[in-house]
């Protein structure tokens, strides 16, 4: 059985990712925890090619990448909006929908221009899913995996300036307001001993759970 990878203050910790909104948002994410948190971007190491079909594949990708370039205990996410009536596209392809430039705009625009074609106009037929998929790779090849995901509605026109990416369209499930109208605060709604709201905050849940020293 593989030795469990775990991490205390003060240890540096690099996110694999080149998404400052992604950063952002694990900044605040760990910021209690005491760790130096660096992003594959400032370290200045390559973007690894996503070849894998699932969550799990990229994020193994990009945290075993960033892992040894940096020979330091690597964190990914892997992330994507799946949308029921569009056969679960883009899923891992989210980011890509948003073209070259990741101009979200174009990709949330994409996507509604999807479900119109198929005539998906009732709340029932615009049903879709954020989810989130953690890997935390060790520079010895280790690796732990954490999953997290949140239900809601597809909205349109897009709502709100705040957060990321598809945020403005997603109106989680008991929720009148979308992740793109919610503070970071509201949005991940993480306390520890809790689950969390976004698909994000409930993959961290279980990686502080079975990681952080505290």
């Amino acid at each position: 059985m593989a030795v469990p990878i775990t991490l205390a203050r003060g240890d540096r910790l690099v996110l694999a990712t080149h998404n400052g909104g992604k950063l952002a948002e694990f900044q605040g994410l760990l910021a209690p925890f005491g760790l130096e948190l660096v992003s594959a971007a400032q370290l200045g190491l390559p973007e690894p090619e996503e070849t894998g079909t699932t969550f799990v594949e990229n994020a193994r990708i990009k945290a075993h990448a960033a892992a040894k370039g940096a020979n330091l205990i690597a964190l990914s996410d892997d992330s994507g909006l799946c949308v029921e009536a569009l056969g679960g596209d883009p899923g891992v392809y989210t980011a890509d929908w948003a073209g070259p430039k990741r101009d979200f705009a174009l990709g949330m625009q994409r996507v509604e221009d999807g479900l119109m074609a198929i005539g998906a106009t009732a709340p029932g037929q615009r049903r879709g899913s954020f989810n989130a998929t953690l890997c935390l790779a060790h520079p010895d090849g280790r690796d732990m995996i954490f999953e997290g995901k949140i239900e809601g509605e597809l909205i349109w026109p897009p709502r709100g300036q705040k957060g990321f990416g598809f945020d403005p369209m997603f109106m989680p499930e008991g929720f009148d307001i979308t992740f793109g109208e919610m503070t970071s605060e509201e949005k991940h709604g993480w306390a520890p001993g809790q689950p969390g709201l976004s698909h994000r905050a409930r993959a961290f849940a279980k990686f502080v759970e079975a990681v952080l020293e505290r």
